[in-house]
């Protein structure tokens, strides 16, 4: 399904930071669109975009983890990470929608002449509604999906790095002077 391995590494310790870079970017940029028209127009087809790669990306990213989850001793930590880690697809797959949602929009808009300058906004009370709609989805997938990258990579940083190191340095390992 996709890279297990890139240059010697696991490609999940790879993949992970498009996952925690284009998540919230995505949220951010589909939050812009859904409450902020003159935004909305201006980033036009960059933010499905940002929002398409984001999701193509989870999906890589969780079959590279459970090709490494094989490979690494299991412990509830890990487990933890796994767990968490299969449940972000829903809400890239949320932000996607959102975000093909707000271009919808503002393509119609530009085809109507609807949002031809930054007061007209809505031109009767159903475009009003869905507008209104838009942005509160938008807000509450934006911000489920960067907490759940939040908890995910919390979680597997625990799994990496509990235990693993010393809180003091260790003899002869300090920088050299």
């Amino acid at each position: 399904m996709g890279p297990t391995e890139i240059n010697g590494l696991p490609a999940h310790v790879l993949l992970v930071h498009v996952v925690v870079i284009l998540v919230p970017l995505a949220a951010m940029l589909v939050v812009l669109s859904a409450v902020w028209p003159a935004a909305r127009r201006r980033l036009g087809v960059i933010t499905p975009l940002v929002a398409l790669v984001a999701l193509v990306s989870v999906p890589l990213t969780t079959h590279a983890g459970e090709w490494l989850e094989a490979r690494v001793p299991s412990n509830e930590l890990v487990r933890r990470h796994a767990e968490l880690g299969d449940t972000l697809l829903p809400w890239a797959a949320g932000l996607f929608v959102a975000a093909a949602a707000s271009w919808v929009l503002a393509r119609r808009s530009a085809a109507t002449g609807t949002e031809t300058a930054p007061a007209r906004t809505a031109t009767g009370p159903g475009r009003t509604v869905l507008v209104a709609v838009l942005a509160v989805l938008s807000l509450v997938v934006a911000a489920g999906s960067v907490v759940q990258v939040y908890r995910i990579g919390d979680s597997g940083a625990q799994a990496v790095w509990h235990g693993s190191f010393s809180r003091t340095p260790l003899p002869g390992d300090g920088p050299a002077r």
